[in-house]
């Protein structure tokens, strides 16, 4: 007869102490860390929660979270820090060298946009250059976000989640006379009240230059396409942009309008086909390659209007980033998608600002490029553009559902500029 088998003995659930300081209730932050805990199969017990009892006071949570095994409680773990949340008590990080260029050791720790700090020796560093989808390298006593294809044999890369510290993004709905940007806090806002969310915009934008700091736009074609040229010329040429980001087909179809007034072959001040506007979009392409660029175009006196040419009168630099659907393209266009992407990342450099206009493609790769504490705004007449980028993990990204040109030609009067009308 047989021996009855021994009961395999249960692993102990595994319980942990996260915590999160900010403006946690009004961002939404607590209700989404205790969703993510059981979501993941494990459960929580709020330990502390230390309400601020006045407008701008801070709160803070301490979230006791027991998983019943490590496969949730790395899951739980994961989705916690990716909402800013830290472990209370962590050892300090594990490194592990890179072995081939441009690939990073198994199990690397990929960043978010939040603030982040590294534990080493016992010390917290800095993490130097925060955007999301990048590796941690150590680096004269500190630790920078690389991208993998710039990752070299030797490095030193943090792996795992062991010694991690980030800074949730939270912000509340603010006056503005709290002197902070919190505006639009439902993520998508509406329309009937452009207004007061340009004024809004105005503010953050003045006191982001007053810091020293930039503001960056990222525009698509629609900004051509329903006349907005003007007024957006005119906040370029008062100096008042510190960077423009975009692709091939803004530029072309901006030049086109400004040599042969249509926007892919429509007239812009009519809506009407032109004879042979099917043409004007090559031609325009082709008159810039036969000058040299853009500004070389601008220096012969070839091209004498719209935002391309503002851009080179006021010297704002512009990247404008290539793909497989471009015609021509124009010389100024960076084909090498790499260095497009480089060429972003330098202008993006020390933002406090980035307006996005009607661009769902060239504003998610900008607000992976950028940190969460860089204010950003997208303007677009579709909602679901709007919501795009925050659910790509640009949580800072503010939404203004309405009319590119309608939000610009507002902008441009509370900023004070005046259009010119040969734009």
């Amino acid at each position: 007869m047989s021996k009855p088998s021994k009961p395999r003995k249960s692993k102990p659930p595994i319980t942990a102490t996260f915590q999160a300081r900010g403006h946690l209730i009004d961002s939404g932050l607590m209700s989404d860390a205790l969703e993510a805990v059981q979501a993941a199969g494990a459960s929580y017990r709020v330990v502390r929660l230390d309400i601020g009892k006045h407008r701008l006071d801070e709160s803070l949570l301490e979230l006791e979270v027991t998983a019943p095994d490590a496969e949730v409680f790395e899951r739980v773990r994961a989705d916690l820090m990716s909402l800013g949340l830290s472990e209370t008590e962590t050892q300090d990080a594990v490194l592990a060298e890179v072995d081939i260029d441009g690939t990073a050791p198994e199990n690397f720790y990929s960043t978010t946009n939040l603030a982040t700090e590294v534990r080493l020796d016992g010390e917290w560093l800095p993490v130097l250059g925060q955007r999301m989808d990048a590796a941690l390298v150590q680096e004269d006593g500190a630790f920078r976000c690389v991208k993998l294809r710039d990752l070299r044999r030797g490095q030193r890369v943090v792996v795992g989640y062991t010694g991690i510290r980030m800074t949730p993004h939270t912000s509340r709905k603010l006056q503005q006379d709290g002197g902070r940007f919190g505006f639009m806090q439902s993520g998508a806002s509406s329309e009937r009240q452009l207004a007061a969310q340009v004024a809004e915009v105005v503010l953050e934008w003045r006191r982001v230059r007053a810091e020293g700091k930039k503001v960056v736009l990222v525009a698509g074609p629609v900004v051509v396409h329903v006349g907005a040229v003007a007024p957006l010329a005119a906040i370029l040429r008062a100096g008042l942009v510190d960077g423009l980001l975009s692709g091939n087909a803004l530029a072309v179809h901006d030049i086109e309008a400004a040599l042969f007034g249509t926007s892919l072959g429509i007239e812009v001040r009519t809506g009407r086909a032109a004879v042979h506007g099917h043409m004007h979009h090559m031609r325009a392409i082709n008159t810039i390659r036969r000058a040299g660029s853009i500004e070389a175009a601008v220096q012969k006196g070839l091209l004498k209007t719209g935002v391309m040419h503002a851009c080179v009168q006021a010297k704002v630099p512009f990247c404008l980033a290539g793909s497989i659907r471009d015609d021509g393209p124009l010389p100024d266009t960076q084909m090498d998608l790499i260095a497009a992407q480089d060429g972003y990342a330098r202008i993006l450099d020390n933002a406090g600002l980035v307006v996005i206009l009607s661009s769902m493609l060239h504003g998610i790769g900008t607000g992976n490029m950028i940190p969460a504490e860089v204010h950003t705004v997208c303007v677009d007449i579709h909602p679901a553009v709007v919501s795009k980028l925050s659910d790509r993990g640009s949580a800072q990204s503010q939404g203004i559902v309405t009319d590119v040109g309608a939000f610009l030609g507002a902008l441009a009067q509370q900023l004070g500029v005046l259009p010119d009308p040969k734009d």
